[in-house]
Order: C-alpha cells, then sequence, then structure tokens
C-alpha cells in the first residue's frame, strides 16, 4: 500500500502520478470504512481527496501552511499529516477530531469548525509570517458554500487591498455546502462553469503554456499569462475575484491531479499572489452511495458500507417535529415563513419547503442575514421562524439584540442542537445558547422537555405578537409523553409532582436528566419524596411557583443542557440569593466540552445519576427530616 510509506506530509512529494492515483483510492477506502463504523463528513473528504494531494505534492508543510474552512474536507489531510495510525478513533473520546485541531498537529494551522473563516485566519498568518522573516506560502481552503457566508468576503476584500505576494485561496466548488447552494452568488458561479467560450479558452492558453519549452524566456510567459488573463475578461468580463483584487485562475476539474499539481507549482512559483484557483469537484467522489445523496452523506451517523444505509434506531425527532408543525399551522396562517441558513434538511424543514415554496427560504450560511432579514418581514405582518443549530446562533448574537429585540419584532428562533452533539464535538455543542439570549430584554425564551410539548410551543409562538420568542430543543429523538398535556401558557412552568423539602427543577431535555436522577434516589430512599417541576420558560420566569416553593422549599436542585455560568441555575440562584432556599445547580462546566458519545460526555462531566446523587448526599440533601 502507498499510504503504508506515508509517514510524514512531505512524503508525497517522491509519489508519481499513478501512485498518487492508487493512494487515492486507498484514502477514499480507509475513510468509508471509519465513517461507517463512527459516523463523520464523509461526502466532502472524498470530494477533497485529489486536491489535498495535489496541494501536498506541490507546497512544503514545514515552512507552507494550509488553513482549511469548517474541516468537513480535510480528512485525507489529517490521516496525511501524521494521524493515520489513529485514524481509528475518529470523533471518538479521546481520539481525533472531526474538524481541524492546533492541539492534534502542528500541521493543523488553524483550528475550525464553523464556516466562512479560512481566508481571514490565512490572510492574518500570512502577514504573520512576513512580519517573522519567513518566505513560506499560505494556502486557505474553502467550500463554495462558505462564501456565502459574508465573513468570506470581508477577508477577501481586506486581502485584494493589502495584496500578500504569498497567499492561495483554493475554492472547492461541488455546488453544495451541506444542503444545495442557493444565491447569486452561486448562480454566478455556474454560469462560470456553463460558459463554453470560457473554457475552451482556459483548457487551450493552459495547454500552450504547460507545453512551452524550458528555453522560452520568462518575460514571454508572464506576456502570454497577461493575454489570458486579458481574453478571459473579454470572454466572461465579470470575474467578480479579479474585481477584488485577486489573480483568478479556473474553473479546473479537482480530479485531475496531474493538471492541479501543474497548476499548483505555478501559482507557487510563477505568480504573485493573492491568488484564487477555483476547483470543481464532485462531493461523494469514489463512493456511489455518497454521490447520489451528497447531503445524507455530508455528516452521517454509523452506516452500513455496502448498503449505504443507517444503522442508528429510528424515531421522532425535534427537527422533524418543527417541519410537520409549521407545515400544519401553514395551512391556515399564510403568513407564516420559515427560514434556514443552508441547513434545510437538518432542521426539518424540507417538507415545508415542497409543501410551501413561497413561504420558504433558505439564504445560505449567512445566519446574520437571517435573523435581520426576519425581522425585516416581521415589520411587514409576516410571522418568521428562523430555524438554527444553537452552535451557529453565536454568530448571529448583534442581529439578535439589536435588530430583534430591541424593536421587539415577534419572530421566532428555532434554536436546534441545543446541548451536547456527541461526536462533533466543542465546535458544534450548544452549551451556551441559554446563556447569550438570558441577557437580552424582550425575549420570551421557551424549552420543551417532549414531542407534544414541542409542538404545543410552536404552536403558541404562531399567534404570539408581543415580540420574538428563542425555542431552544437538542439533537435527535424527543421523548415520548407520558402524561396529559398542560396548555402553554406564558410564563408558566408545569408542576408535575408536590412533594417535601426538596425541588427538582428541570428546563428542556434537563427534565429527563432530573426524572433518571430521581427514579435512582428512589430506589435508595424510598421515601425520598421531592417536588418535581417542568421549567417551561427562562424568560419570563415562573414568578408565582417560585414564590410557592420558597415558603416551604429548603433545597432547589436545577438540571440544564447549558453552561452553568449565566444559564438556568445561575438564574434560580439570583432569584433565590436573599432566601434561605439552598440552590444546587447541575450544568455544564467553565470548558469546552470534547467530542465523544454523549453518554459517555455526560460520564465525564459527572452529569450521570449516580455522580449527582453523591453530590446531592454530600449536601446533606437526603439528612432533611
Amino acid at each position: 500500500m502507498i499510504l503504508e510509506r506515508i509517514n510524514h506530509p512531505n512524503d508525497v512529494h517522491a509519489l508519481s502520478y499513478e501512485e498518487l492515483t492508487l493512494l487515492a483510492k486507498e484514502l477514499r477506502k480507509e475513510m468509508i470504512r471509519v465513517t461507517s463504523m463512527n459516523g463523520g463528513h464523509l461526502a466532502p473528504s472524498l470530494g477533497a481527496t485529489d486536491f489535498t494531494l495535489a496541494l501536498l505534492k506541490v507546497f512544503n508543510l514545514d515552512e507552507d501552511s494550509i488553513v482549511w474552512d469548517v474541516g468537513h474536507q480535510a480528512y485525507a489531510y489529517k490521516i496525511l499529516t501524521g494521524r493515520k495510525e489513529r485514524f481509528h478513533t475518529l470523533r471518538q473520546l479521546d481520539g481525533i477530531s472531526g474538524f481541524i485541531n492546533r492541539s492534534e498537529s502542528k500541521y493543523d494551522s488553524f483550528g475550525v469548525g464553523h464556516s466562512s473563516t479560512s481566508i481571514s485566519a490565512a490572510v492574518g498568518i500570512a502577514i504573520g509570517k512576513e512580519m517573522n522573516g519567513e518566505t513560506g506560502h499560505t494556502v486557505a481552503v474553502i467550500g463554495d458554500g462558505a462564501l456565502t457566508g459574508g465573513m468570506a468576503f470581508e477577508a477577501i476584500n481586506h486581502a485584494g487591498h493589502l495584496q500578500q505576494s504569498k497567499l492561495i485561496v483554493i475554492l472547492n466548488d461541488n455546488e453544495m455546502s451541506i444542503s444545495k447552494n442557493v444565491g447569486a452568488l452561486q448562480n454566478y458561479m455556474a454560469s462560470v462553469l456553463v460558459s463554453r467560450h470560457y473554457n475552451v479558452l482556459k483548457k487551450q492558453v493552459w495547454d500552450v503554456l504547460h507545453n512551452l519549452p524550458h528555453s522560452i524566456s520568462k518575460r514571454f510567459i508572464v506576456g502570454a499569462q497577461k493575454l489570458e488573463e486579458s481574453l478571459i475578461n473579454i470572454l466572461v468580463p465579470n470575474i467578480v475575484f479579479e474585481d477584488y483584487g485577486f489573480k483568478y485562475v479556473g474553473p479546473i476539474d479537482g480530479h485531475d491531479i496531474p493538471r492541479l499539481i501543474r497548476i499548483f507549482h505555478k501559482a507557487k512559483n510563477n505568480m504573485v499572489g493573492p491568488i484564487l484557483i477555483h476547483v470543481v469537484t464532485k462531493k461523494g467522489r469514489g463512493y456511489s452511495h455518497a454521490e447520489c445523496n451528497a447531503a445524507k452523506f455530508h455528516g452521517i451517523g454509523p452506516f452500513d458500507p455496502l448498503t449505504g444505509e443507517l444503522r442508528k434506531p429510528g424515531g421522532i425527532t425535534y427537527s422533524s417535529i418543527l417541519g410537520s408543525t409549521l407545515c400544519k399551522l401553514a395551512v391556515n396562517h399564510p403568513k407564516i415563513i420559515a427560514i434556514t441558513a443552508a441547513m434545510c434538511d437538518g432542521t426539518g424543514l424540507s417538507q415545508f419547503e415542497k409543501k410551501f415554496p413561497h413561504q420558504f427560504f433558505d439564504v445560505g450560511i449567512a445566519e446574520q442575514h437571517a435573523l435581520t432579514f426576519a425581522s425585516g418581514l416581521a415589520t411587514q405582518g409576516m410571522k418568521p421562524f428562523v430555524a438554527i443549530y444553537s452552535t451557529f446562533g453565536q454568530r448571529a448574537l448583534d442581529q439578535l439584540i439589536h435588530d430583534v429585540a430591541l424593536q421587539k419584532l415577534p419572530i421566532v428562533l428555532c434554536l436546534d442542537r441545543a446541548g451536547l452533539v456527541g461526536e462533533d464535538g466543542a465546535t458544534h455543542h450548544g452549551a451556551f445558547d441559554l446563556s447569550f439570549t438570558n441577557f437580552i430584554p424582550n425575549l420570551l425564551i421557551m424549552a420543551p422537555s417532549d414531542d407534544l410539548e414541542f409542538a404545543e410551543m410552536l404552536e403558541y409562538a404562531s399567534t404570539y405578537l408581543e415580540g420574538p420568542i428563542v425555542i431552544r430543543y437538542p439533537r435527535g429523538n424527543a421523548p415520548v409523553r407520558n402524561r396529559p398535556l398542560v396548555k402553554v401558557e406564558k410564563g408558566k412552568s408545569e408542576l408535575i409532582k408536590e412533594g417535601r423539602k426538596v425541588a427538582f427543577l428541570g428546563i428542556g431535555d434537563g427534565l429527563q436528566l432530573a426524572e433518571e436522577v430521581l427514579s435512582y434516589i428512589l430506589q435508595l430512599h424510598p421515601d425520598f419524596d421531592p417536588t418535581l417541576v417542568n421549567i417551561r420558560f427562562l424568560k419570563p420566569l415562573d414568578v408565582p411557583l417560585l414564590e410557592q416553593l420558597n415558603a416551604g422549599i429548603e433545597t432547589i436542585v436545577t438540571f440544564e443542557s447549558n453552561a452553568l455560568i449565566g444559564g438556568f441555575g445561575d438564574t434560580i440562584k439570583s432569584y433565590y440569593v436573599n432566601s434561605n432556599v439552598k440552590v444546587i445547580s447541575f450544568g455544564y462546566p467553565d470548558k469546552f466540552v470534547p467530542h465523544g458519545k454523549n453518554d459517555e460526555l455526560m460520564n465525564l462531566l459527572n452529569l450521570t445519576p449516580v455522580s449527582i446523587y453523591k453530590v446531592l448526599q454530600d449536601s446533606g440533601v437526603f439528612d432533611q427530616k
């Protein structure tokens, strides 16, 4: 095997074109094998394998830096930069991350997880290298979908102004980020790709230049390159990247390894940056199931490598409840609008898109725009539901404060994947949304604890006009409600059971943990009889209930799937700061939580019934008479 011979990324330099082609097959086989067991971002990494090899063939990672965007595309890179022996631990607890992580390898130039950051980081690294007197190049790899994030164009604008001489941007164009790309930029990219004159000219000019004898003077080659650029601009006058100050090269077949190597070599040695090289790839390349369903295999759980079928059990997810409930509500509410930021499938809105195409908007990877766009709609009497993963909602905090809450506009922000998200790890855990929404005035903040309650909250939100609402809910299947549904009323909790001396308060999926802890304790202390409350609203707090508890409860125990600092527990402690009520809170500690299965992470964080029981025991909860 060729892969066995790669112990350093620069070992790729010695490989022939034929060996590189074989290595690409070996890498894809290994990626499929490992992700079929561990899950992961398979399709984008399969598509990026060939140009990854070309990059490592041309660039010297002891001098040059490669900066990846998100890291969805980087599995081949991880394997070839010293992690092949540990690749089987991908996304596992104490194993290697599914994303680029600076603590893993010196060749991971910049840690990533969210999109549209690579060019900004690369500009900083390139300038830093220059100021340190280093001569290496800096290469930013960015997917076409990430260009819909405004930060990418902020970086392009700055880089074009600086004219940094050793900056190269590789634009991986596979027409998809996670779901199908949308917007005017994607239409522009597609028009470049289908321009017959443009592609014929590019091929002819490149073939001529690369077949010139070495005796031809450099001045002639430079002149030919300028002629090439002039002719291209005549045929395709709006190469937007050149207008920003970049030299544009492409589009190029991202799976033609020999041609990629020639072009990367030319960009490194014969051109002065900033340079943008536009490569076109097939997402899922080399695995038929991923090629046919790239969205499914973008980020997938364990699957059968022969059939491509998922191995996880079925169930009704919170995301699917969002989609189905909005479809029901929209039948009688034509002003309901569903908005997503490039996550139509992930947020469960695919069904809504099909049934109500004129009431659905995918704005691309642009969370800030999504919220302000929704605010504009709300001023015209529309009822926007914006579905964003909790971790990506962090990117639109200013818009939530300034454009939504300050103006009391009645949008509904649905924060999916709140809490731990398992193997995707620290960059994707929704650990902070209760904290970063809690301090914002005018927000109403809800969290469902089961399937029926979530649907009821969505229906309540659809008619609420007093201001914005945030609904946060976890990844995965929603628990099936096992008790009668209590109507959702503003600021009202659900009192599940009245007890003595101690009260368990759970918010969202924190209620499930509270119930598990109570069940465990009752095996050891059958007479333990706490009050159990489903706290549906973080804002406004259920003050009448809290006052009721203040009259007869000595200890309150809170449960949440959020950072303890600034979250639900902190809020309850603040409320009782001048009372005799003792508050003990369970949530995430003040540190970033690593990747791993959720049950492993909960054990690591001491958020299991056994661990929580010991804390309560040491606190004297069971000594109360």
